[in-house]
């Protein structure tokens, strides 16, 4: 009977044992505080951002976003993910950036195709550290299942889904300042509380990861409505057209930033006709006004060196001058649409 009881209990302990085994998941990534706060890890992987790198598949902590008018980048799907330390929020300021808490980290990953054909190209990463924003970029590896850093940045062969071949260029270290950087200081340019869904930013206040909500103000269009842009009244475009210059263009051409001695202030609450170019002559008559004498030629896009630079794709004339190496048609057709609709002087 003894002998009976023991080898049952024994049995019930053996099975128990393998019942928790299997039950156990394995321990899921946390992000690593220390490698946000300090030094250059080697691999995306170290951050622990991701719970599965490949599938782009985020940890617990890591929010996933979205613009509602995104930055042109040679037609690159992007991945936009945020975190933000436990305890910490964020909080609104005005419908511009959101003050982000030292600890912050962005990250945004460029891909091209879709399911078992996607490809990982780079993840870029900014970090608020106590003596300010830092840029990493990071260039995934051939098997994708994790990204190197890459301080000097790189070239890629890249087939677009449309069949197109591209030299892709990731930027190096202190090109990511060229775009981040207001008087100075590399800043974020994109989660603007005014490009951001305000489902989402409802989403995070409810969750308690934002202080308070941003004022409900006129936010940026959904460039998913562009091929809806001609209205009657024409408005419609003139905001997509507004919005992607913001978005596109602004993070240089403000007050503050990188091409402030142009003069042209492209921000999307700018409303001097001056300031946005229209009528307006360059400050310096180059090789990248291609002949023209105004930024803008109000019912004339051809006329118009913004369209000139904008269509161009040679070093030293395109603008954006990092971050494309081909025409963003859609979204020169917008500003087009929208320099057309307005009355010649």
């Amino acid at each position: 009977m003894k002998t009976s009881v023991l080898v049952l209990g024994l049995a019930t302990a053996a099975f128990a044992g393998s019942i928790a085994a299997r039950a156990l998941p394995p321990p899921v990534p946390q992000v690593n505080d220390a490698a946000v706060m300090d030094g250059m890890p080697r691999a995306l992987s170290q951050f622990g951002f991701f719970t599965d790198q490949t599938a782009q598949q985020p940890a617990a902590e890591v929010r996933f976003y979205r613009l509602k008018t995104p930055l042109y980048s040679d037609g690159a799907d992007k991945l936009r993910f945020i975190y933000s330390p436990a305890g910490t929020q964020f909080a609104p300021n005005g419908d511009g950036l959101l003050e982000m808490p030292v600890g912050t980290a962005i990250i945004k990953t460029f891909a091209f195709g879709e399911g078992d054909a996607r490809r990982l190209i780079e993840t870029r990463v900014l970090l608020h550290r106590t003596e300010g924003w830092v840029a990493l970029p990071y260039r995934w590896n051939e098997d994708q299942s994790d990204a190197v850093l890459a301080l000097a940045g790189a070239r890629i062969a890249v087939t677009r889904p449309d069949g197109a071949e591209i030299s892709y260029r990731i930027p190096n270290k202190n090109q990511c300042k060229t775009c981040h950087s207001k008087d100075g200081e590399v800043i974020p340019i994109g989660p603007k509380a005014r490009n951001l869904p305000r489902e989402w930013l409802s989403s995070m206040f409810e969750a308690g990861h934002l202080s308070a909500m941003p004022a409900a103000g006129a936010g940026l269009p959904e460039w998913a409505d562009r091929a809806d842009r001609k209205g009657r009244t024409g408005q419609k475009t003139a905001d997509l057209a507004r919005a992607y210059l913001d978005v596109n263009c602004a993070h240089c051409h403000q007050p503050g930033g990188g091409a402030s001695n142009s003069g042209l202030d492209l921000r999307w609450e700018q409303q001097d006709p001056a300031a946005l170019g229209i009528g307006k002559p360059p400050v310096a008559a180059g090789r990248g006004a291609g002949g023209h004498s105004v930024s803008i030629a109000p019912g004339d896009p051809d006329a118009s060196i913004l369209v000139y630079r904008m269509k161009s794709t040679e070093a030293g004339v395109a603008m954006p001058e990092l971050g494309r190496s081909t025409t963003d048609e859609e979204g020169l057709a917008i500003v087009k649409d929208w320099i057309e609709g307005m009355p010649a002087s």
